[in-house]
């Protein structure tokens, strides 16, 4: 009775983040001038920061956004037995599953420093190339002297720059922006697309990490007896760094500005967590899109119970177009044998899950 009344509330509820959410974009695109005095404000004091120059900033912005995100919902997925998928798939019963093992933040560092050593090698060899910014500036970022520079430098970021190793500069330390603020209209649309396009891109990597020959690799992910929010970073090192490469790739196709880099990388943290969460939240991103748009939590968890469908991180049309190929190539049925339920879905025998198993 409590789980039905909890979710009735949420269709009635998420009519509030989800108009508040149309406003801020149609206004953002359509009247980006009563926001600009903003941007200018808040890109001149970020741009004036030793601490947003710094070629490692973005790293440790994801990292400290992550930490944050993650514990958050870790405590509310351990204090909230009402909200798990995995006790609502259990129809009929009025006992909770026990919390799966987790581990304290203090017991991470490990798995913290593997995430954050590739990253941080990158930044400090590789010089950063932003759109908007001058040749001549991510040389001298680089500790290149123009005066004497004998190699050619691409503003391109498909052509990687190493930084010029010397005794005075052993490091790339810091990175060259771009003068002018972005306005409100670039944001949105860059945020927006590049969103798509990772999406996209995702989709492909993650379906290629299915197949037997790969599974190795992601196996690690799937790796768990319940879905949590723990499993967003276990991932082998590879993929993670698909991961990272593949968000960088997407933003820098369509020449975000720096701004929008540093937005992106909230919402995409907070989606990747939200993703793993394992539970049914009544503000989730995929109620306060249209139905039928976004993945959410319900869906990815399923996923890691099936396997063999569901590729797609947020949302939802390349996975429908997956299906509705393999459902015309199979005679018109999808192949998962069921042994349970999500909320009513189907969910296949995780022994077939490609080569990956999910341990129960």
């Amino acid at each position: 009775m409590v789980v039905s009344n909890y979710a009735s509330m949420d269709f009635s509820s998420v009519w509030i983040p989800r108009s508040c959410l149309l406003l801020l974009l149609a206004s953002s695109v359509t009247i980006p001038d009563i926001y600009q005095p903003v941007l200018d404000s808040l890109y001149a004091w970020l741009s004036h920061s030793s601490l947003f120059t710094a070629s490692t900033f973005e790293t440790w912005w994801t990292v400290v956004l992550y930490a944050i995100i993650e514990v958050s919902y870790t405590y509310r997925f351990g204090h909230n037995p009402h909200l798990r998928l995995a006790n609502r798939a259990k129809i009929g019963s009025t006992s909770s599953k026990p919390i799966p093992k987790m581990q304290r933040p203090k017991h991470r560092l490990i798995e913290g420093l593997t995430y954050i050593f590739p990253l941080l090698l990158l930044d400090l060899t590789l010089i950063k190339k932003y759109a908007g910014v001058s040749v001549q500036d991510m040389a001298l970022s680089g500790n290149y002297d123009l005066s004497s520079l004998t190699k050619t430098i691409h503003g391109t970021f498909l052509a990687p720059t190493l930084h010029n190793f010397t005794f005075s500069s052993p490091l790339q330390t810091r990175r060259a922006l771009p003068v002018e603020p972005p306005t409100s209209r670039e944001l949105a649309l860059q945020l927006i697309t590049s969103l798509f396009i990772y999406d996209t891109l995702f989709f492909c990597f993650h379906l290629t990490l299915h197949h037997p020959k790969f599974a190795s690799i992601h196996s690690q992910h799937h790796h768990h007896r319940e879905i949590n929010p723990q499993i967003t970073n276990q991932l082998d090192i590879v993929e993670r760094l698909g991961l990272v490469l593949l968000a960088n790739f997407s933003l820098n196709i369509i020449g975000s500005h720096v701004l929008t880099r540093t937005m992106f990388v909230l919402i995409f943290v907070w989606l990747l967590v939200d993703i793993h969460s394992g539970m049914d939240l009544p503000w989730g991103y995929d109620k306060i899109l249209p139905q039928g748009w976004a993945s959410g939590s319900k869906r990815h968890s399923l996923h890691h119970r099936v396997g063999n469908r569901y590729y797609e991180p947020f949302f939802n049309w390349w996975d429908d177009a997956y299906e509705w190929v393999c459902r015309r190539r199979v005679g018109g049925r999808f192949d998962v044998k069921v042994n349970g339920s999500i909320d009513g879905e189907a969910v296949a025998d995780p022994q077939r899950v490609h080569g990956l198993k999910d341990q129960e």
